[in-house]
């Protein structure tokens, strides 16, 4: 038998024999499935991180008043009623934690430290504090302080957990169709 890498009877498995390409709607198919299955991760880990925003504003530490800031800056604050601009904040703000980060997450987690998909949504969630924490600080001091730093920590947390558990849920589930 021939050692030569050319022959015919050689097997190159760099070449994925018998295996089926997906044709270009399969492929498009895929990334609807993917994009869904990210923005369900999406608004989970928002509802999470939300119900605990919640907890902070009611301890005095967070002001849900800082979202109309994000309104502002796409020019909401100029045509909505001000008391709206509040809800289209949180509305973009969740636009962002279904779209841009579950992107970025799906992108990069396989680089993050954790030895599950929902711990390695957690490491996810930390770097989206890093910034969370600078751009949403309201002149807290004191103790208000130190709950908004813990407590939008812990909100990005379990932003990352519940992004990162359902990627997994979906990741090990069987495709029915």
């Amino acid at each position: 038998m021939s050692t030569d890498a050319d022959d015919r009877g050689e097997i190159h498995p760099e070449e994925n024999r018998g295996e089926i390409t997906p044709t270009a709607a399969e492929d498009i198919a895929a990334i609807v499935r993917d994009g869904i299955i990210g923005a369900a991760g999406g608004f989970v880990g928002t509802a999470m991180m939300t119900v605990i925003l919640l907890i902070a504003q009611v301890l005095g530490a967070f002001d849900f008043d800082a979202f109309a800031d994000i309104a502002g800056l796409v020019g909401l604050d100029a045509v909505l009623d001000p008391g709206l601009t509040v809800a289209a904040g949180y509305l973009i703000f969740l636009a962002g934690g279904m779209t841009t980060w579950p992107l970025l997450y799906a992108s990069v987690e396989r680089y993050l430290p954790g030895s599950s998909l929902p711990l390695r949504g957690v490491s996810f969630g930390f770097v989206l504090w890093t910034g969370f924490v600078i751009a949403f600080y309201g002149d807290q001091t004191g103790d208000a302080l130190y709950i908004y730093i813990v407590a939008t920590l812990l909100a990005h947390f379990a932003y990352g957990f519940g992004l990162g558990l359902v990627f997994e849920y979906f990741a090990t589930r069987e495709d029915i169709v």
